[in-house]
C-alpha cells in the first residue's frame, strides 16, 4: 500500500467532485433507463439491495468504485481479516470476524485464536443449553426462569436488539425469560425486577473492563435486591454470571470461575454480540439459534471478502453513503425498517455507525478536511411515515433512507398477510413518492380533478408540490430469522469499515466515549472526597 494519502487528494475524489459540480440527473430521470432496476441490484446471503432509488449513474459508480480501489479497501480488509494491529490508536486487532469464522481451516487471524474462540463459544453455549433445561438453580435449589441482563452500549444494544428481533420467532421456545437493564436510573432496574422471584433470577454482569461505573452499580444493587430477599452472602454466586476481558477482576468480586465467560480485547464492544455478551441471546433461542446467526454473519464475510467490486454488498452501500455524505452533502442518514421485530435495529446501528466513524482525525493525525459519519438516526418506516416522514418529503434537509423490507409474513396471527400487504405497501410507496415526489403541474391538475376552484388549486398547489428527489435503497430479505439477521449486522458493520477505510479514520477506538467515562469517574471521587 502506498503512503497514506487524503481522501479529497486521489484522482477518483476529484473526479467526483467535478460530476457533482455538474450536475446529476435526477432519480425520475436516471428511472427512464430501461435496465436500471437490475443493474442497480446486487444479493448475497440471503439479502438483496436495490439502489435503482440512489442519485447515482453508471458513470458515477465506475467512479465511486475507482475510489474504493484507490482507497485500498480491499487490501485493508484483508489486514483486518489477518488479525493485524488495524486499531493503531490502541495497537489492537479488530478481529469480530474471527468470532463467527473460526469453523474455516486455516483462518487468516491463526488457529491459536480459532480454538480459543471455538473453546468459548462452546462453553457459554453448554451454559446457556443447562439454563434451558433448568439445570441451573438458584439459593434455595428452585431452577432459574429469569435472566437480567446488565450492561451499557454494546453489552446491551446488540443482545438487546436481537432478542427481540427474534424472540416471537415460532422456531424459538422461550424456557428462560431474559430482560435488560442498561440505564444507570434506579427505575430501570426496580421496574424490571419488582415482578421477578428472586429465588430464580439471575444476573448476567457484562462489562470488558468490570470496571465500567452504571453497570458495576446496576451490579451492587441486583446483589442487594437478592440479599434483602433472603440470599445468603455465600449464595450470591448462584446468581450471578460474569462476562468480561478481565477474569481475574470478576473472581475476586466473587464470580464463579464456570459462570464466568471471557471475551478479548480485540473485539469492540459494538461489535460484540458475536462473543460471549451474545449469551443472552443463546440464552433466549437456544445454542443452535445462536450459532446460526454466527452462519449468517460468516457469510456476509466471505461474500464482503470475495465478491467483486461492483456486487458487493458492504462496498455498495458504503460508496453510496460517501457520494450522498461528501458530494449530496446530505448531514444525516435515515434508517427505516419496515417490520415491527426490527424496532430497536437502528438504535443498535447508530452506535456502531457513529461510534465508529464519529471522528475527525485521519490515520496519520492529521485533521480531515472533509465530511465523516453521518448523524444516523431513523426506527420503524409505518411510525415514522406518520411522524418525521414530513421533514424528509417537504423540508429543507437532503436526508437519504435505507428501508428495510421483509418479502413474506411469517406471523402466526390470522389475517396476518393483510398486514403484512399493507406494510410492503406503504414501504413501496414511501420509497416512490421521496424519489419522484409530485410536480406543480400534476399538483394542480389532482387538485382540480378533487373539486377544487382554480383559484383553490392554484392557492394550494405551493403547499401540495413535493420536489423529490430524496434518495434510497432498499434491502430485502425473504423472513427475518437468525441467520438472516446475522448477515444484516455483518452488511452494516463493513459498509461502516469501508467508509473508514475511504475517509482514512480508525473506525474501532472510540476516545470521545472514553473522555466521558473518565471525567464521571473523577467527578465520583471528588464527590466521596467532600
Amino acid at each position: 500500500m502506498s503512503a497514506f494519502t487524503p481522501p479529497q487528494r486521489r484522482a477518483a475524489w476529484q473526479a467526483l467532485e467535478l460530476l457533482a459540480k455538474r450536475g446529476v440527473p435526477s432519480i425520475a430521470q436516471l428511472q427512464s433507463a430501461k435496465d436500471r432496476s437490475s443493474r442497480f441490484c446486487a444479493s448475497a446471503a440471503g439479502l438483496t439491495l436495490e439502489y435503482d432509488h440512489q442519485r447515482v449513474s453508471t458513470v458515477i459508480m465506475d467512479a465511486l468504485l475507482e475510489l474504493a480501489h484507490q482507497s485500498h479497501v480491499f487490501q485493508k480488509a484483508q489486514s483486518m481479516f489477518n488479525g493485524e494491529h488495524i486499531n493503531t490508536t490502541e495497537g489492537r486487532s479488530a478481529l469480530h470476524v474471527a468470532l463467527r469464522g473460526s469453523l474455516v481451516s486455516s483462518p487468516p487471524w491463526g488457529q491459536t485464536i480459532a480454538d480459543a474462540v471455538l473453546v468459548e463459544i462452546e462453553r457459554f453455549c453448554g451454559f446457556a443449553e443447562q439454563l434451558r433445561g433448568q439445570l441451573i438453580s438458584g439459593y434455595t435449589q428452585q431452577s432459574i426462569t429469569d435472566v437480567v441482563n446488565l450492561g451499557i452500549g454494546g453489552s446491551d444494544l446488540g443482545p438487546r436488539m436481537v432478542c427481540e428481533a427474534l424472540r416471537e420467532n415460532p422456531r424459538f421456545s422461550h424456557p428462560v425469560n431474559v430482560h435488560f437493564v442498561s440505564n444507570v436510573d434506579a427505575w430501570s432496574l426496580y421496574s424490571t425486577i419488582k415482578n421477578l422471584n428472586p429465588e430464580r433470577t439471575a444476573f448476567i454482569v457484562q462489562s470488558k473492563s468490570f470496571s465500567t461505573q452504571e453497570t458495576m452499580l446496576l451490579a451492587r444493587s441486583a446483589k442487594e435486591w437478592l440479599r434483602a430477599s433472603g440470599c445468603p452472602q455465600e449464595s450470591l454466586s448462584k446468581h450471578l454470571i460474569a462476562v468480561t476481558a478481565n477474569p481475574k477482576v470478576a473472581q475476586s468480586q466473587g464470580y464463579l470461575p464456570q459462570q464466568t465467560f471471557h471475551l478479548w480485547d480485540w473485539v469492540g464492544g459494538r461489535y460484540s454480540i458475536w462473543s460471549s455478551i451474545g449469551l443472552p441471546l443463546a440464552i433466549a433461542i437456544g445454542s443452535e439459534g445462536f450459532k446460526e446467526f454466527l452462519a449468517g454473519g460468516h457469510a456476509m464475510d466471505q461474500h464482503f471478502l470475495n465478491a467483486p467490486a461492483q456486487d458487493n454488498l458492504p462496498l455498495l452501500m458504503a460508496l453510496l453513503g460517501i457520494w450522498n455524505r461528501n458530494f449530496l452533502g446530505a448531514p444525516t442518514h435515515l434508517i427505516a425498517p419496515y417490520l415491527y421485530p426490527l424496532a430497536k435495529f437502528t438504535s443498535f446501528i447508530q452506535q456502531m455507525d457513529m461510534e465508529s466513524n464519529g471522528k475527525q482525525i485521519h490515520h496519520d493525525g492529521t485533521s480531515a478536511s472533509i465530511a465523516t459519519g453521518p448523524i444516523l438516526w431513523g426506527g420503524l418506516g409505518n411510525d415514522g411515515q406518520h411522524a418525521y416522514f414530513q421533514l424528509i418529503h417537504q423540508g429543507q434537509h437532503l436526508i437519504p433512507v435505507d428501508f428495510i423490507g421483509q418479502r413474506l409474513s411469517n406471523c402466526p396471527m390470522p389475517g396476518s398477510e393483510e398486514h403484512h400487504r399493507l406494510v410492503l405497501l406503504n414501504l413501496k410507496a414511501q420509497r416512490k413518492a421521496m424519489a419522484l415526489g409530485r410536480d406543480a403541474t400534476q399538483t394542480q391538475k389532482e387538485l382540480l380533478e378533487s373539486g377544487l376552484t382554480p383559484e383553490q388549486a392554484l392557492a394550494l398547489t405551493p403547499h401540495r408540490t413535493f420536489l423529490g428527489n430524496v434518495p434510497s435503497s432498499t434491502i430485502w430479505f425473504d423472513e427475518l430469522d437468525a441467520k438472516t439477521l446475522g448477515s444484516l449486522i455483518a452488511l452494516y458493520e463493513h459498509k461502516i469499515f469501508c467508509q473508514a477505510c475511504i475517509w482514512e479514520i480508525n473506525a474501532f477506538d472510540q476516545w470521545g466515549v472514553e473522555l466521558g467515562k473518565k471525567m464521571a469517574l473523577e467527578l465520583d471521587e471528588l464527590h466521596h472526597k467532600a
